[in-house]
């Protein structure tokens, strides 16, 4: 087996990382493991959205961050959009575009310069827009859609880029629980063939269901592990002030709000 498989796909050892000199994260020091998918959490202001567009690198920082164990800033643009894809909370100035041209943006990483949609790019579209249910509503302006089909035509589109790796800033915001259970449906199917998931979640529930957390407070990891272990729970507890308790039901740990004084 080639030795490189055991190297984490993503590392990232940072110093510090600041917004208008406003210090967001302190020291964070982290891997990720290939073909996992690890939930970030953590209470509102922690740092998580702002850690996960570091590793996309969309966000100053500084230290280092690694893409396949080569630093994030040695990838030229074209290969870095074609091994890692994002998903981000806002996207603006695309109402016009049809789904399907949305979700063809995907593709642009894989064709040369000014060339139209091959029909391999096409293929993948159908695929990936099958996969969230969104073909039926391929021809629509984004703008005519729902904020929940919108979403799903953003996951199409981070989908039909084909990454080993798939960065999630809150994809969940405006799904269903059905949509959502389609979404945790795509994400192990991802994973059980090979991709490697990073997702930065409010719905604790779900992140249980990862391989991995990252838990977050005050702009730093706090703890990294199953979801499953008693210390995750514990430092679960902890940064959200004991206000929630951890329940296993039907073999799934669950987060219930703690209502007791």
């Amino acid at each position: 087996m080639n030795s490189s498989w055991n190297r984490p796909v993503l590392r990232a050892a940072l110093s510090r990382v600041a917004i208008q000199r406003y210090r967001i994260l302190g020291a964070v020091d982290i891997e990720f493991s290939r073909t996992r998918w690890t939930a970030i959490v953590g209470p509102n202001g922690a740092g998580k959205s702002t850690l996960l567009r570091v590793l996309a690198g969309l966000q100053h920082y500084e230290g280092e961050v690694r893409l396949q164990d080569r630093p994030l800033t040695n990838w030229k643009p074209r290969a870095r959009a074609r091994e890692l894809s994002w998903m981000g909370q806002h996207v603006g100035g695309a109402d016009d575009l049809s789904a399907q041209d949305i979700v063809m943006l995907g593709r642009l990483p894989h064709q040369a310069w000014l060339a139209a949609p091959a029909k391999a790019d096409r293929d993948v579209v159908y695929w990936a827009m099958t996969q969230t249910q969104s073909w039926d509503w391929r021809d629509r302006p984004l703008s005519t859609l729902s904020d929940g089909e919108r979403q799903r035509v953003l996951l199409s589109r981070v989908l039909a880029v084909r990454a080993p790796v798939l960065l999630m800033d809150e994809p969940l915001t405006h799904l269903d629980p059905p949509h959502q259970a389609d979404w945790l449906r795509i994400i192990r199917a991802q994973v059980a063939d090979g991709v490697t998931v990073v997702s930065v979640l409010h719905e604790l529930n779900m992140a249980l269901q990862a391989d991995e957390l990252i838990i977050m407070a005050s702009g730093r990891v706090v703890h990294q592990g199953p979801p499953a272990a008693a210390e995750t729970h514990a430092a679960l507890q902890q940064v959200f002030d004991h206000r929630l308790r951890l329940v296993c039901a039907d073999g799934q740990w669950v987060a219930l709000p703690e209502t007791r004084a």
